[in-house]
């Protein structure tokens, strides 16, 4: 797929220095430029490949002044990161659009409604009852049980499953083979010592424009939903549970837990490898870092944790200092006692 740089300049609301008909079929790193490409620079530390890049156009910020001759075009904008993410999403837009039409085999249940430029792949399965928006593109191998709701544009990658009276909202992906509404981990214990599964009989809400990363699963809830609200973002392999509210515009990295019930405010982080236990809730804007356990509450906005068990950020730095200190406390306290003990002899 093809722009000229006029094209990305107008997509950009961008000023051009330089040829505006240069043709762009390909992004790549500033370093790693070659013609027909287009990079960006955001951090003065690269700046010094603006001058050698071999790509054709530049995108850069409008407070940038060369300090020397730039043989690229240059696309002056307010802030060269966020236009180069919004020039990738739109080229991945126009690449999603050329899947389109009914690929055969596939399957689709009684009393289903199929929106405009719906893209059904091979093998894909749509149960009964489900509603499914225009410009949808459900890839070879997913499969939508009975009563699910797909809103306009989103994607649905292959092998995803998503399971009965599951509500996605407008311009979601998700990600090849995640599993979104399989049963939550309910288990009643029996006097016998043995464990009685909970019927699981709620389902799983996900609002607008969310992401959701590959075999990463969201359960169902046992009664009522299971919510991940609007601009979420969740990465590979995440588990959360039944019962979950993820507030808007949270942010997950992979390989993190969310316990049964667990309540995540908006503009939260959620590095990777995180686990955080039931029935509690965190509030707005707290960051966690990467291993870390939570295992209690957070009220206060803004906070950082980290640690596990998880505590205030500063805190945690200070003790991995002292830690690290260890070995030589030791050794400064074995001299102590070595020379008490030539003292208590003479």
């Amino acid at each position: 797929m093809k722009f000229t740089v006029s094209e990305i300049a107008q997509m950009l609301d961008g000023t051009i220095v330089g040829d505006e008909k240069i043709t762009i079929d390909s992004a790549a790193k500033i370093e790693e430029g070659r013609p027909g490409c287009i990079s960006f620079l955001a951090n003065s530390k690269y700046e010094a490949y603006v001058y050698s890049t071999g790509s054709s156009a530049v995108i850069v910020n409008k407070d940038f002044t060369p300090k020397k001759e730039v043989t690229a075009t240059l696309i002056y904008v307010e802030n060269a990161y966020t236009a180069f993410t919004i020039l990738l999403e739109e080229y991945q837009k126009r690449l999603a659009k050329n899947k389109s039409g009914i690929e055969q085999p596939s399957f689709i249940g009684e009393n289903s409604q199929v929106g405009a430029d719906v893209y059904r792949g091979a093998f894909s399965y749509i149960g009964k009852n489900c509603i499914v928006g225009d410009h949808v593109k459900i890839h070879p191998h997913s499969f939508l049980g009975d009563n699910v709701t797909i809103g306009d544009n989103t994607i649905v990658h292959p092998g995803a499953r998503i399971y009965q009276n599951t509500i996605v909202g407008k311009n979601c992906v998700i990600s090849a083979n995640a599993v979104i509404g399989s049963d939550g981990f309910g288990f009643a214990p029996q006097t016998d010592g043995s464990y009685k599964a909970i019927p699981q009989l709620g389902n799983v809400i996900i609002e607008d424009d969310v992401s959701i990363g590959s075999n990463t699963t969201i359960d169902c809830a046992t009664m009522g939903s299971t919510i991940i609200r609007q601009g979420v973002k969740i990465d590979n392999l995440v588990q959360i549970a039944h019962n979950v509210e993820i507030g808007k515009n949270t942010v997950i990295a992979a390989q993190s837990g969310i316990s049964g019930s667990t309540t995540i405010g908006e503009q939260c982080v959620i590095a990777g490898q995180v686990g955080v236990v039931g029935h509690i809730s965190v509030a707005n804007k707290t960051k966690i870092g990467a291993q870390s356990g939570l295992g209690k509450s957070v009220k206060k906005e803004g906070l950082s944790f980290s640690g596990s068990p998880a505590r205030d950020l500063n805190e945690h730095l200070r003790s991995m200092a002292l830690v690290r200190r260890l070995p030589e406390m030791e050794e400064r306290l074995k001299d102590i006692e070595r020379k008490q003990e030539t003292s208590d002899f003479q």
